[in-house]
């Protein structure tokens, strides 16, 4: 197997995305810590804004201080720790708390100016999409991409 020459590493997984448990965002949550953790998270990205990221540790009754210490500390696999998640909520999380907490990602949208903003920066000429779960989708896409023919 191949070895990458990382220094940097974009997050790719949408804010959109679910895993087994189902909420939206935490995949990406896991995935900027664990990047941020390893020291490959870029230096213009939040390891943990105030954002969506705070949005999905408020929505998931998680400490933001022990949820940063268990990445930091454990390193743990996605699947563990989606498990650390549901422990961190007396072992279940009621599917009526996961949709809620969708709800409110979805239902995000930027402010008319900055989606306009990021609408021009990526080409994006449908006024009509200002979902930030879209715009950063395609932010972190562009990003990739500059990165990738750098």
């Amino acid at each position: 197997m191949a070895t990458a020459n990382l220094q940097t590493v974009v997050p790719a997984i949408s804010s959109g995305t679910p895993g087994p448990l189902g909420a939206i965002h935490l995949p990406r949550l896991w995935e900027k810590l664990s990047l941020a953790a390893a020291g490959y998270l870029p230096h213009d990205y939040d390891e943990c804004g105030a954002g969506f990221d705070q949005m999905t540790l408020d929505g998931l009754n998680l400490d933001k201080q022990k949820t940063l210490d268990f990445v930091r500390s454990k390193k743990p696999t996605y699947m563990a720790f989606e498990a650390w998640v549901v422990a961190q909520n007396g072992g279940k999380i009621d599917a009526a708390v996961i949709e809620k907490h969708n709800a409110a990602i979805r239902g995000y949208h930027h402010s008319d100016e900055l989606a306009g903003k990021m609408r021009a920066a990526s080409g994006i000429t449908n006024a009509a999409i200002k979902d930030a779960v879209t715009l950063n989708a395609i932010e972190d896409l562009d990003e990739i991409h500059r990165q990738l023919n750098a």
